[in-house]
C-alpha cells in the first residue's frame, strides 16, 4: 500500500483508537509493525504506546561539565549538560515529549524554550539556564485528542502551534511577550488567535522572510503546502495550496540566494515528501510550480532537512532506511546548484544505529536529534563528496542505541548564546553548551529579534 493515498485510513483509525486499544499490540507485535507497515504514522502510534515514559532523571544541580566520556549518566563529547526539566515537571505527567523550538525576548534579550508534548506545549524561562522556570502550559484546544505530535515555529514575537492526528487542533497563535507577565508559574495560557483553515498538521514552516508559515501533513491541499499570510501575526489568512505531490512531512522555505541564477530571489521550499526530495517555487502562491522532484535507491522514508548556508547543498535524514535496510544512521547530501535537477552527492553514515528525526544547520554544523542516539553534531567537511564528519555530541537516551523512537526528538541550535535546546520523547528538556576545541558553536550572525 502507498502510505500517501491510505493516511487518511489509518489518521480516523487513530482518532477512534484510546489508549487502551494501543495496548494490545505488544512490544513484538508492535517491533513487527515498524518493519512491514506502510505508514509510519501509525507505526509510531504503536511504538510510543510501549516506550518507557517518562523516565525521570534527577541528578546534580548546576552545569555539569562532560569529563571521560560522561556527564552525569549521558555519554557525551564536546558537550555539557547545563539543566534539564524532567517531562513531569513541565506538565507532561503521563504524556510524550515531541518537537520544540526556541524565542528570545527583543526587549529583555531573554531566552525561552517552546517544547511540544503530547497534551500541550511547555514554555520554559532560560534567563537562569541552570534554573530554568517551567511558566507555564497551551493546552490542547477543547475536543482535542492527546496525540504525541506537536509541532511549533515562532515568528515576530508570536509561536504557531500544529498538531496532527489530534482531530480539529488547527493552528493555535500565541503573542510571546505575554511570557515577560508571569509572575506566579506555572499558569495556563490562553491563544492570541486561532486559525481553523485545516483540522490536522503534522509540522509547520515559517519563512521569517516573507511573513509566510507553510502547515504541511494535513487534511488540506492532499497533504501538501498549506500556505498562510502571517504578516499580521493575529491575523493569519490563507494563501494558497500547493497539492500535486501528495503528502509533505517536513519542509523548509527560504527566499532563495543559492547557486542556481534561474531562481535567485524566488522563494522556493525543499519539501520532504516520503519517498523523494521535492522542490517547489512559492513566489505566486495561487499559481506554486514543482520545479524538481527526486528519489533515490536506499530510501526509506524521507523525512527532514535543512539547506547549508550557501543554499548550495541540502541536507536530509531518512527515517526509516537504517530499520528497513538493516545499516547505521545515514546523512544524506543533495546537491541543489540546479533547482530544477537535485543530484544526490551520497551519504555519510554514522558509527551506530538510531533513527535519524530532526536536523538543523548552523554555519558549518548540523545539529542532529537521533532519537536513541541523542544529540549528534556534524561538521560539514566536503558536501561536494557528502562528507560529515561528527564532532560533538550529547546522548539523551544512555540505557542503548537502535531504531526505536525512544529518545531525543527535535534540537533548536539558534539561541544566540550558544546553548542548545533538546527535547526528548521521554525525558523532557535538556539545555547543553556544545565546545568543540575549546570554542561554542557559532551562533548565526544574521538572527535578529524583532521589536514588539
Amino acid at each position: 500500500m502507498d502510505s500517501k493515498h491510505n493516511r487518511l485510513i489509518y489518521s480516523a483509525f487513530a482518532l477512534a483508537a484510546s489508549a487502551g486499544a494501543w495496548a494490545c499490540f505488544t512490544p513484538d507485535r508492535a517491533a513487527e509493525l515498524a518493519l512491514t507497515h506502510p505508514d509510519p504514522a501509525f507505526v509510531k502510534m504503536a511504538l510510543h504506546a510501549h516506550d518507557p515514559n517518562p523516565i525521570p532523571y534527577f541528578g546534580p544541580a548546576g552545569e555539569i561539565p562532560c569529563e571521560n566520556g560522561f556527564a552525569d549518566i549521558f555519554p557525551c563529547q564536546n558537550v555539557s549538560l547545563v539543566s534539564h526539566l524532567p517531562l513531569p515537571e513541565i506538565g507532561g505527567s503521563g504524556s510524550a515529549g515531541s518537537d520544540s523550538w526556541g524565542w528570545e525576548d527583543p526587549e529583555t534579550g531573554i531566552e525561552y524554550a517552546i517544547v511540544g508534548r503530547s497534551n500541550g506545549v511547555s514554555f520554559i524561562s532560560l534567563e537562569d539556564p541552570v534554573n530554568p522556570v517551567y511558566l507555564g502550559n497551551m493546552p490542547r484546544p477543547p475536543g482535542v485528542a492527546n496525540r504525541v505530535w506537536s509541532d511549533i515555529k515562532t515568528y515576530q514575537n508570536h509561536a504557531y502551534m500544529v498538531a496532527d492526528l489530534a482531530g480539529p487542533h488547527g493552528m493555535q497563535v500565541f503573542d510571546l511577550t505575554n511570557l515577560r507577565d508571569v509572575t506566579n508559574p506555572p499558569v495556563t495560557f490562553t491563544t492570541t488567535a486561532d486559525y481553523d483553515g485545516f483540522g490536522e498538521s503534522h509540522n509547520i514552516a515559517i519563512n521569517e522572510d516573507t511573513g509566510f508559515a507553510y502547515a504541511i501533513g494535513g487534511d488540506t491541499c492532499n497533504g501538501g503546502l498549506h500556505m498562510i499570510d502571517i504578516s499580521i501575526p493575529a491575523e493569519p489568512a490563507f494563501a494558497g495550496c500547493f497539492s500535486s505531490d501528495g503528502y509533505t512531512h517536513d519542509v523548509q522555505c527560504v527566499t532563495y540566494n543559492g547557486p542556481d541564477s534561474d531562481h535567485q530571489g524566488s522563494e522556493i521550499c525543499v519539501a520532504s515528501n516520503e519517498d523523494t526530495v521535492t522542490v517547489v517555487d512559492v513566489t505566486d502562491k495561487a499559481n506554486p510550480v514543482q520545479l524538481g522532484r527526486m528519489g533515490y535507491a536506499g530510501s526509506g522514508y524521507t523525512h527532514q532537512g535543512w539547506f547549508s548556508e550557501d543554499q548550495a547543498f541540502f541536507v536530509v535524514d531518512d527515517e526509516r532506511d537504517e530499520s528497513n535496510f538493516g545499516h547505521n544512521t545515514r546523512t544524506y547530501v543533495w546537491d541543489m546548484s540546479d533547482l530544477d535537477n537535485p543530484v544526490l552527492n551520497g551519504f555519510t553514515e554514522a558509527a551506530g544505529p538510531a533513527i535519524d528525526h530532526n536536523q538543523y544547520i548552523l554555519g558549518n554544523h548540523t545539529y542532529q536529534a537521533n532519537y536513541r542516539r541523542g544529540l549528534r553534531i556534524l561538521e560539514l567537511t566536503d558536501l561536494d563528496n557528502a562528507q560529515l564528519d561528527e564532532v560533538a555530541f550529547f546522548d539523551t537516551f544512555p540505557s542503548g542505541d537502535g531504531t526505536g523512537f525512544s529518545g531525543a526528538w527535535n534540537v533548536y541550535p539558534f539561541f544566540r548564546s550558544g546553548l542548545v535546546l533538546v527535547s526528548d520523547s521521554n525525558r523532557g528538556f535538556f539545555l547543553v553548551r556544545p565546545d568543540v576545541g575549546g570554542e561554542t558553536l557559532p551562533f548565526s550572525d544574521s538572527f535578529e529579534t524583532v521589536a514588539p
